[in-house]
């Protein structure tokens, strides 16, 4: 199997660490020279990985084609590619339709959408696939827990919900600012939220509760703490303000916001 890796960001850096943990049949991986520090990470792990001279020779030297650039380049750096009928086309751009990526592809190669999380680099993450394909799903379900969406509606709502991982960082940011700005040292601030919700993460993996609702009232003792900041949250419309984000995102990705 001889995949290429058109963009070299922080995607294509995980899917090809993990691939290389997990898989046996790839003969070549060929990386875009784009992002010459993550291309050239990619490089020294193995000797199956070499720099592509460009997107061109990437394309040229794959069967398997991931496109894993910025949407705001997309169409620039995909319509200036030469696909090949016979090739498979993984597109990770979440905001790029099916049928937009045909056209701009010009030749019927066969396409294929995929989210993977970044986890899927230490093999923990969860992909989605758009439409279900058994030959993404075999490579994909080696890196760990696998979606294939029949309908491009449910995989709109999996790309919507992928967007809440900058909101998550943005959340313990603001928190270690306020505990810095209270007079706790930022070292013991970044730590203890470090280990505060690694831990949330691992009872969340792990835990019998049924639903988020069951794991919030675990560990919400009424009238303390935890119901307080939960009561502000949502009075103060956090609540309203993350279905909004939500809503947004979800226009974009279906085409009808910007």
């Amino acid at each position: 199997m001889k995949l290429g890796f058109v963009g070299s960001g922080v995607i294509t850096e995980a899917v090809v660490t993990a691939l290389l943990k997990s898989r046996s049949d790839i003969s070549r991986i060929v990386v875009s020279p784009r992002n010459v520090q993550v291309a050239s990470r990619l490089a020294g792990m193995s000797p199956l990985i070499r720099i592509g001279r460009d997107n061109l020779d990437v394309v040229d030297a794959s069967d398997m084609v991931f496109l894993a650039v910025r949407p705001q380049i997309s169409e620039e750096v995909i319509t200036a590619l030469q696909f090949r009928p016979d090739q498979h086309v993984v597109s990770l751009i979440a905001t790029l339709r099916h049928e937009t990526l045909a056209e701009w592809i010009r030749v019927p190669a066969k396409i294929t959408r995929a989210i993977p999380l970044p986890t899927v680099a230490d093999l923990q993450g969860m992909t989605a696939i758009f439409p279900p394909d058994a030959r993404v799903a075999d490579l994909f379900s080696s890196l760990g827990p696998l979606i294939q969406c029949r309908e491009r509606a449910q995989f709109d709502l999996v790309a919507v919900a992928s967007a809440l991982m900058g909101t998550y960082f943005g959340m313990l940011e603001i928190c270690e600012d306020w505990l810095v700005g209270e007079g706790l040292e930022r070292e013991h601030a970044g730590e203890y939220l470090k280990h505060l919700v690694h831990g949330l993460s691992r009872t969340m993996m792990t835990s019998d509760a049924k639903s988020f609702t069951d794991l919030r009232h675990e560990h919400t003792t009424p009238g303390g703490l935890n119901d307080q900041m939960f009561d502000i949250f949502r009075r103060h419309g956090g609540a309203a303000g993350l279905q909004d984000g939500l809503a947004s995102i979800f226009n974009r990705v279906e085409g009808s916001g910007k």
